[in-house]
């Protein structure tokens, strides 16, 4: 799913896998629009954050073109600006920042107190068939009415993985939890208006990730996510991704639009 063809420098071409509506999903975009930052970058630098915008719908049955922009190679960062494009048209821009390794001292939230992924009181999520094959997810609390709002707008938590064992190299478990993040965000934004008349309309406006420590995105992980805002068909997401032992390894914001037809 992230796999890219490199068809001349810093040019490489992709595929989204097959929806019900023909429309690209986002995180796959956005993760392959990483891979193709990554294939220019040195591997000793990892990604450290990544900002996008989806601009127009993408489709599933047609190629999308990447085209790499090598911004700046300084002594400590690196950062690259991506533009997809399908049918002469760009449909997402990313821009992405890589460091080379350092120690510092560190802090993070704390974990929030949760059941662990293997018990049996935890609803399993059945995707949707555009992630099927690659996303294994179990639900905390009843998928479709959230946790209890403890005044920071709905909340949702799932532990989340990539179904396959993926290669060791950090960049692809970087790539696929940026597919992975996009998969609830729009969901928890929406919670609460579920009852109003009309059928859902839903499209990622921009998306950012932060990666804070190395992980594994073949292993569970915690999404823990909350919507403090949504006006004007405008809803902001925000998530974070805990590993078992309670390390907090990555930062997602999105906002998305919400309207109904």
């Amino acid at each position: 799913m992230l796999q890219l063809e490199r068809i001349e420098e810093n040019l490489f071409r992709g595929w989204c896998h097959q929806t019900g509506w023909q429309r690209a999903f986002g995180g796959q975009v956005a993760a392959q629009a990483l891979t193709a930052a990554g294939a220019t970058v040195p591997e000793e630098r990892g990604v450290h954050s990544l900002h996008g915008y989806f601009i127009r719908g993408g489709r599933t049955d047609r190629p999308i073109v990447f085209e790499v922009e090598r911004t700046r190679d300084g002594g400590s960062f690196t950062t690259r600006r991506v533009v997809a494009i399908q049918d002469g048209e760009t449909i997402f821009s990313l821009s992405a920042s890589f460091q080379r390794a350092e120690e510092s001292s560190e802090h993070q939230a704390r974990m929030p107190e949760v059941t662990a992924p293997e018990d049996g009181d935890i609803e399993l999520f059945e995707p949707l068939p555009i992630r099927q094959s690659a996303i294994e997810a179990r639900y905390i609390g009843d998928p479709t009415k959230g946790l209890p709002d403890v005044g920071r707008g709905p909340r949702q938590q799932l532990w989340v993985r990539a179904k396959d064992r993926l290669p060791d190299e950090p960049l692809a478990h970087v790539c696929a939890l940026t597919y992975i993040s996009d998969i609830r965000l729009a969901g928890t934004a929406g919670l609460p208006h579920q009852a109003e008349p009309g059928e859902p309309q839903l499209a990622s406006l921009d998306h950012a990730v932060w990666f804070h420590r190395p992980f594994r995105a073949d292993e569970w992980l915690l999404f823990d996510m909350e919507s403090p805002s949504y006006a004007s068909h405008r809803g902001l997401a925000h998530g974070e991704f805990f590993t078992v032992d309670g390390r907090l390894v990555a930062s997602v914001t999105q906002e998305v639009l919400i309207r109904r037809r």
